[in-house]
């Protein structure tokens, strides 16, 4: 006996069991060496937060930012794609559950036959001498046409009987593919609002950099008029003027660059939201306010992953289809038994349709085996359990992704905390340098270009403080990205206050000063040339 016809035999035994125990052929479920070896933090679900995957963003605490994501989420296109892809799945998976249950339909017929006696039938009978002639010798005379009219009401039926479980597989298949669907939805949900979210993060921190570069621009340009009447007066040599005058002329550059890369980022966001910046340039206001200081990450929250981040759960999902289209795969080189046949009433009179003596009926049963298909059922087993391959490689690279990700997001989140708090502290002593030389200046110790320097240096320090705090809250967005979505926690003990931005408000005083009447009046009042 050869090893096919073993195999064959082996694979007819088992589904005879199968049948028995109304098991599936599809194999149990496998799992990843890679979700088997997870992290120790990530292998229990311990204390941690509250998980919010629905409105995370609402933990920025800006009002513009939730109008910007409630328009993105209503009228983004990426969006109205996935949900149209959710619909198409779940209308397999209602045409994959229907092919389990019987298909009955109602019939309704009329037939009418009318045909000439010596036509036909008729002429094969006068061939053969049973014609009219024959009929004529016993007084009988045959009418020269023939009509029949019939009329039937009834219903039709097919089923196949689903002994191996091929119809249940598939349709538990098509279950989890639209399961699969429904969880891509909510990664592009999640997508969207990140990339909406990064976007405005991106807008904010380039108006506010475009208002400090004038600033600094404005502070350069003075510098550079102050180093032009010291170079007029023989104080200084041509280097320093010119190094100057290149300072000055490399700030003032610098806002066309910075006004396009907001253009840009704008016109982003309108295709997030899925309009035209004439329509929605109302959402933007021309000042918009620096993200609230955000709360902390409560301890344990990365152990329920897998729980929340919905292309894990699509991959998963998959992994799922792809075994049971394996059994249904397996169950197609089993034998089928299929029932079909009608009922109902038939009679040449309509007026007879309901008359319970004209019922019909008949029943048809048929045991097909599949024989010989030149491999091809073999081949579609063999492609079903490749596909099952690649769907575990799929799901072990989704749990290996989430993991690592998450690790990634929580370093760059205490990384870029620390840098803020740093960058804090550095404005706080510019904005002290530069308190003390404008009251140097004004009682007459200082000089006027060393307060410009001083003011320069505060409103450098203020710029990269912004850039810090836009990278924190990018960071802080890819770890809600990380995990799928947000969280609520209690108040953690012993965590530290949240951030504060200006707690003095020296860094807002100086822009302020620098942008009203100090600098008008410390050009009327201060002495022509200082040492």
């Amino acid at each position: 006996m050869d090893s096919r016809a073993i195999q064959s035999g082996t694979l007819s035994l088992a589904a005879g069991l199968c049948w028995l125990t109304a098991c599936s052929l599809a194999p149990p479920t496998p799992e990843p060496k890679q979700v088997a070896e997870l992290p120790d933090e990530f292998a229990e679900v311990h204390e941690g937060g509250d998980h919010q995957p629905f409105e995370w963003w609402r933990a920025f605490q800006d009002p513009v930012l939730d109008q910007v994501v409630d328009a993105a989420l209503g009228s983004n296109l990426d969006l109205a794609q996935a949900v149209a892809r959710v619909g198409q799945a779940r209308a397999r998976a209602r045409i994959a559950a229907a092919s389990q249950l019987p298909m009955v339909q109602a019939t309704l017929g009329a037939t009418t036959f009318d045909a000439p006696t010596n036509a036909g039938i008729g002429a094969q009978l006068d061939e053969l001498g049973l014609g009219a002639e024959l009929y004529d010798a016993f007084g009988v005379r045959l009418p020269d046409r023939i009509g029949l009219s019939s009329y039937a009401l009834g219903a039709d039926f097919a089923y196949e009987v689903d002994f191996w479980g091929r119809d249940r597989n598939a349709a538990l298949a098509a279950g989890a593919l639209r399961l699969a669907s429904e969880a891509d939805y909510r990664a592009a949900r999640i997508g969207v609002i990140s990339e909406t979210v990064a976007t405005y993060l991106e807008i904010v921190d380039l108006r506010s950099e475009s208002t400090l570069a004038g600033q600094i621009a404005d502070v350069l340009a003075e510098q550079a008029s102050l180093t032009r009447a010291r170079y007029d007066a023989g104080l200084v040599d041509i280097r320093e003027l010119y190094a100057a005058e290149r300072f000055a002329v490399d700030a003032q550059a610098n806002l066309p660059r910075i006004e396009a890369q907001r253009a840009e980022a704008e016109a982003r966001l309108w295709v997030l939201v899925g309009g035209y910046h004439a329509d929605l340039h109302h959402m933007l206001p021309e000042s918009l306010a620096p993200i609230a200081p955000l709360q902390r990450v409560p301890p344990g929250i990365p152990a329920d992953l897998l729980l929340q981040r919905p292309d894990v759960n699509a991959a998963r999902q998959r992994l799922e289809a792809a075994r049971y289209a394996l059994g249904a795969r397996r169950a197609a080189l089993l034998p089928s038994l299929s029932l079909s046949g009608s009922i109902g009433l038939e009679s040449s009179n309509s007026g007879d349709w309901f008359n319970p003596d004209q019922w019909y009926r008949n029943l048809s049963a048929n045991l097909l085996a599949p024989v010989f298909q030149g491999g091809r059922l073999r081949g579609n087993v063999a492609l079903a359990e490749a596909q099952l391959d690649e769907a575990v490689a799929g799901f072990g690279r989704s749990v290996v992704t989430a993991v690592n990700e998450v690790d990634a997001a929580l370093t760059a989140l205490r990384a870029n905390r620390h840098r803020v708090s740093l960058l804090m502290g550095f404005v706080d002593e510019a904005a002290a340098e530069a308190a003390l030389q404008e009251r140097r200046y004004r009682s007459g110790v200082g000089d006027y270009n060393t307060f410009l320097a001083a003011s320069h240096h505060l409103l450098g320090a203020e710029s990269t403080l912004a850039g810090g705090k836009r990278d924190l809250g990018l960071a802080r967005l890819s770890l809600h990205r990380a995990l799928g979505g947000g969280w609520t926690a209690p108040d953690v003990p012993g965590a530290s206050p949240p951030d504060r931005a200006d707690p003095d408000g020296l860094g807002a005083r100086f822009r302020d000063l620098w942008t009203t009447h100090v600098m008008r009046r410390a050009r009327q009042n201060a002495p022509a040339i200082t040492e």
